[in-house]
């Protein structure tokens, strides 16, 4: 059976809009352009994957049943729009803050493999001609330990790392492929690269 392209794609600050720890689901506000470029998606063929670190719930400021709710809510606002998101998946783990069982070493928490390798085999993703685009370096070099191309887009927390006095300054490990200024010039590019 034929392996398929996937584009990963961070959930806060690329699809909704920063705002800090997301509690409450009136503060899901989805990016405009998230719909044009989740609809692109839609129709290269790729799979519309998210993955995001969510350690609100090792904080104790969310729970897992509420980001599997709020996941559902984005799931039918997008398609309201007649868009949609192959499947999420989330991590609740850190490892230094928060309470047992989330406060822990995990293969999950971005940069750490374990979201997309659990995606590439429930999904059947060839991981070697995947992208994925988040708002931070955490997801470039997570990209790069997959042998995904990683695009970091503007929005989110994602013009603070391009400054020189970023908290984030970059690494090889989590140097981009692309910068866009958000998730519709990264698909855009992403389909033009894939040609």
């Amino acid at each position: 059976m034929k392996k398929n392209a996937a584009i990963f794609l961070d959930r806060d600050g690329v699809i909704n809009e920063e705002v800090g720890y997301l509690n409450s689901l009136d503060k899901l506000k989805v990016i405009p352009c998230a719909y044009e470029a989740i609809k692109l998606i839609n129709e290269s063929g790729m799979k519309a994957v998210v993955i995001s670190n969510q350690s609100g719930v090792a904080r104790g400021m969310i729970t897992e049943e509420f980001v599997i709710k709020t996941n559902e809510y984005l799931r039918i606002i997008l398609q309201k729009q007649g868009v949609y998101i192959d499947n999420f998946y989330y991590c609740p783990h850190h490892p230094t803050e928060g309470q047992e069982p989330y406060r822990r070493i995990c293969d999950c928490r971005k940069p750490a493999p374990g979201m997309f390798l659990a995606a590439a085999r429930d999904l059947n993703i060839n991981l070697k001609i995947s992208y994925m685009i988040g708002d931070r370096f955490l997801d470039m070099e997570a990209a790069k330990k997959v042998g995904v191309k990683g695009v970091l887009v503007k929005t989110g927390y994602g013009s603070e790392p391009l400054q020189d006095d970023g908290p984030n300054k970059e690494t090889d490990e989590g140097e981009p492929d692309h910068v866009a200024a958000d998730i519709l010039d990264a698909v855009k590019w992403i389909l033009k690269d894939r040609k």
